[in-house]
């Protein structure tokens, strides 16, 4: 497992990820070329995924997604050490907190 910040990034096994998800179009890049984990609401900084890969939303704006890097990859963050991933397949996933009445995502 490896996290930055509030973004957890977990390993999973190529064979654990069903097919539907494998051939779901990724989500776009930002305009920066990067696949981005999670943005910083408060400061704009981004934990995100530079080259090959793909990221995929499973359920809704704010659900778990799949990262596929082919290569292997970066994560990168303004205010973070880098985390060097190897080649697989990975959920990410945000860090959540409880606010009385609700569960929201944390907030950067």
């Amino acid at each position: 497992m490896y996290r930055q910040g509030d973004v957890l990034i977990v390993p999973v096994a190529a064979a654990a990820v069903p097919k539907a998800l494998v051939d779901a179009p990724s989500v776009a890049r930002d305009p920066r070329g990067r696949l981005v984990l999670a943005l910083g609401e408060v400061t704009g900084h981004a934990h995100a995924v530079q080259g090959p890969g793909r990221l995929i939303r499973e359920s809704g704006a704010t659900g778990p997604m799949l990262l596929h890097l082919p290569e292997g990859g970066r994560v990168v963050h303004e205010e973070h050490a880098a985390i060097g991933l190897p080649k697989g397949w990975y959920r990410v996933v945000r860090q959540r907190e409880y606010v009385p009445g609700s569960v929201r995502i944390v907030a950067d």
